[in-house]
């Protein structure tokens, strides 16, 4: 996988949270924590975890989320288990 299907992952994550969050997706980096600056609780972590499963055709364990606080380390993981399959 190439540095642009991170970036790709990186810019459908912040579309994605942007919508969520109501927060503009200018304001929303790699570095951006989900929980406390964009304000996504489980449920809407596990809305987006189904739209990134259908728009990378892969299958995101729910116990892998467990680390997961900012923007990069979940396009890290996108990134990981797309690159696996």
């Amino acid at each position: 996988m190439s540095e642009a299907d991170y970036d790709q992952i990186v810019q459908l994550l912040c579309d994605r949270l942007a919508d969520l969050s109501k927060a503009s997706e200018a304001s929303i980096s790699p570095e951006t924590n989900l929980i406390t600056q964009l304000s996504i609780d489980s449920i809407k972590l596990l809305n987006l975890i189904m739209e990134i499963e259908d728009a990378f055709d892969i299958s995101i364990p729910i116990n892998a989320l467990t680390d997961i606080q900012t923007v990069h380390e979940l396009a890290e993981l996108v990134h990981k288990i797309k690159s696996a399959s």
